[in-house]
This record gives structure tokens, C-alpha cells and sequence, in this order.
């Protein structure tokens, strides 16, 4: 594996150089400030589901789990080891419906993104450019693959069976954003995007949680662990698979056949997802009134089948 070069014409060898030169390549100033817009948002739908019962539940369990202080847990005194912290920060973000919305890929980026970004962060004494870079990759990650997995509807698995976009962008966006806090080579990306693909999951039957506590981990507290997992994991030294998106048994075959792989670098440092990302006026599925009835419906929906 020492003998391999990640400078190659794949996919991921074109991502993973991607990845790490974003570190130090600069972001357009308009990109920079709705990024912080989005960071500021993120950590605001923290502070509120400190007060409801997700988030109280991700505090105690974070409590429960103990370990090397590394992160804090957003609105309590509580420092706790990153994965953690990026657990019961995802869910606490996720809590009230109030986090960010990118339709285009039919994800929820910042719940997801900003917890693994603000643990890894944390953890690795990064300064604030590091952080905003950071998120700005998990955006672009995220978003993409959910592009490439489906590019034809983001949300086709909410009307039938399939794996849920919110969770499998999730977690490649915050997989992606605490890369950028450390020093891994392009060689240990793609290890990284290895584990990552192992831990990708996530069904939509969320939509009968009628307490929305599954549906925060779900969405944003399940992918923010698992992506700073795969980041720490790597940072300590593991290896993984050289290829996982067009190598054998990939990440794209196993979960269908109409993706289109080469999405994930399409317009790649010119279209930063970030921009097309909404912020909410108010705690509902997606960023405009219609979405109020669409979450309506499905709690409605879940009810019955609750009964």
C-alpha cells in the first residue's frame, strides 16, 4: 500500500488530492461569509434542542460514555472525547427541525457537518479558517455524493424502500469536514472514505418517530459520530481499501444502479454547496411552507401505523 500513488485519474484520487489541498486553497468571500451564517445557524438549533427531549437524552448518554476530554457538548459543561461530542451535538442540532436544508441532494448538511467539524476542531486546537474550510468540504462532500447516489431524486427513498439521503450525505459530509482539522495525506483520504462507505446507512422509517428523538440521530447525531470515527480512526494509524468508489464491490454498485459516480466532481471548487444550502425560518422539514405540511403528513402518517 506505501507503494501506491493517490495522483491518479480515478474518482477518488482526483476527491481525495481534492481534499486536502482545500486546507490551504482560499474561499471566495462570499462563500465565507454564508458559511459562517451557517455554523452561527447550526450552533443556534444546538443551544435549542438543549431544551427538548432529544437533547436532553444526547447529554445524559453523552455523560454516560465518559472519556479523554477532547470536545465540549454544546450548551452544558459537558467535555467529552470527539466522537462523542459530534454524537449529542448532531442530535442536539437536529432536535427541533431548525437546522439547514440543501434540496438539491435532499439532505440536512449542517446537522451533520458542523458537529464533526466543531469536535475535530476542538480536539485538534484548530484555529477558525481551518474550521470554516472545513465545513465548507463537508458541504461539498456530502451534498455530492447524495448527487451522485441519486441523480435523478434526492428523495426517492421516501416514497418507497431505499436508504435515507439524509443519513448517507450526512455522513460522508461529516466524514469530509473533520478531515480538514487534521494533516492526513491524500493516501489516508481514501482510507477514510473507506470507512466512511462501511458505516454509510440509514432507512426511512424515521418518518414513523412520532418523538423525532430516533429521527435526530437519524439525520444528524448517527452521521456526525461516524464521520469523526472514520477521521480519528484513520489519524490513528488505520488503513483501509485503496478504491471504494469504483473498486471492487463499491459504494455506488451496492446501493444502485442508477447512480452517476462522476457527479461527485462535477464543478468541484467552482459550485460550493454551502451556497445552494437553505436556512429556515421555521422548524420545518425543508425551508418554505409547504414543507410545514409535508412533516405534518408524515407525522400524521406515522401516527396511524403507530396505533
Amino acid at each position: 500500500m506505501a507503494a501506491q500513488q493517490s495522483s491518479d485519474e480515478s474518482i477518488i484520487g482526483i476527491l481525495s488530492e481534492y481534499m486536502v489541498e482545500s486546507r490551504t486553497a482560499p474561499v471566495p468571500a462570499d462563500v465565507a461569509l454564508k458559511t459562517k451564517h451557517h455554523i452561527l445557524d447550526t450552533i443556534g438549533a444546538m443551544v435549542s434542542g438543549t431544551t427538548l427531549e432529544p437533547g436532553r437524552l444526547a447529554i445524559k448518554y453523552a455523560e454516560m460514555q465518559g472519556g479523554t476530554p477532547q470536545a465540549q457538548v454544546v450548551g452544558s459543561s459537558l467535555i467529552t472525547n470527539a466522537v462523542s461530542a459530534a454524537l449529542a451535538n448532531g442530535i442536539l442540532a437536529h432536535a427541533d427541525e431548525t437546522d439547514d436544508s440543501h434540496a438539491p441532494s435532499g439532505t440536512h448538511p449542517g446537522c451533520a457537518v458542523v458537529p464533526a467539524a466543531l469536535a475535530m476542531g476542538e480536539k485538534n486546537d484548530c484555529s477558525g479558517e481551518t474550521l470554516l474550510k472545513s465545513v465548507v468540504l463537508g458541504y461539498d462532500v456530502g451534498s455530492r455524493v447524495m448527487r451522485a447516489l441519486r441523480p435523478k431524486d434526492p428523495f426517492e427513498g421516501d416514497r418507497g424502500r431505499g436508504f435515507a439521503s439524509h443519513a448517507m450525505g450526512g455522513v460522508f459530509g461529516a466524514a469530509a469536514a473533520p478531515s480538514g482539522c487534521t494533516d492526513l495525506n491524500p493516501v489516508q483520504i481514501r482510507h477514510l472514505l473507506s470507512y466512511t462507505s462501511q458505516q454509510a446507512s440509514g432507512i426511512t422509517s424515521w418518518q414513523t418517530d412520532v418523538d423525532h428523538i430516533e429521527k435526530a440521530f437519524d439525520f444528524a447525531g448517527m452521521p456526525a459520530r461516524s464521520g469523526v470515527t472514520s477521521a480519528t480512526m484513520v489519524e490513528a494509524g488505520f488503513t483501509g481499501v485503496w478504491d471504494v468508489f469504483e473498486g471492487f464491490n463499491n459504494l455506488f454498485d451496492s446501493y444502485t444502479v442508477n447512480h452517476d459516480r462522476a457527479a461527485l466532481l462535477n464543478e468541484l471548487g467552482s459550485r460550493y454547496e454551502v451556497m445552494l444550502t437553505n436556512i429556515k425560518r421555521y422548524c420545518v422539514g425543508s425551508p418554505h411552507p409547504g414543507a410545514a405540511g409535508r412533516l405534518a403528513e408524515h407525522h400524521a402518517r406515522a401516527r396511524s401505523w403507530a396505533r
